[in-house]
């Protein structure tokens, strides 16, 4: 992980809100989102179906994963969120539910994290498409 220069107090739990069955690449998503007008991948981390973590933006830069919150919140994504008929869910693989467990520890360690949260916390949408309060990260 490489060294980080902001004033990180948050880390943000978001899903892509894709189906479950379909992987995607962290080049695929900075594809999306500089489509959308940003200038790399909103995220900083992305968690794959298999456990795989992906770095994405560098911790050197604020996100681009939630207005209000991108300079304060480092952002994690999990591939998934919705179910086969298109319908906000949570997706998340054993694997996945490891990794992000994982990758919060680490983050902890390296930084003073006041909280964990999920998008739905500080926005109107489903994403990450649980309740991540109920996760008990500890600090």
């Amino acid at each position: 992980m490489e060294a980080y220069c902001m004033s990180w107090k948050y880390i943000m739990i978001h899903c892509t809100a894709t189906p479950a069955e379909r992987e995607l690449t962290v080049a695929d998503i900075d594809r999306y989102h500089r489509e959308r007008g940003f200038k790399s991948i909103g995220y900083h981390f992305v968690i794959h179906q298999d456990g795989r973590i992906e770095e994405g933006r560098s911790l050197t830069q604020k996100g681009a994963h939630c207005y209000g919150w991108n300079s304060s919140a480092i952002g994690i994504a999990y591939v998934g969120g919705l179910d086969k008929e298109g319908n906000p869910a949570d997706t998340r693989t054993e694997a996945q539910k490891v990794a992000i467990r994982e990758l919060v520890r680490r983050l902890c360690t390296l930084i003073e994290i006041k909280r964990v949260l999920g998008h739905n916390e500080v926005s109107d949408k489903a994403c990450p498409c649980y309740d991540v309060r109920k996760e008990n990260f500890e600090f």
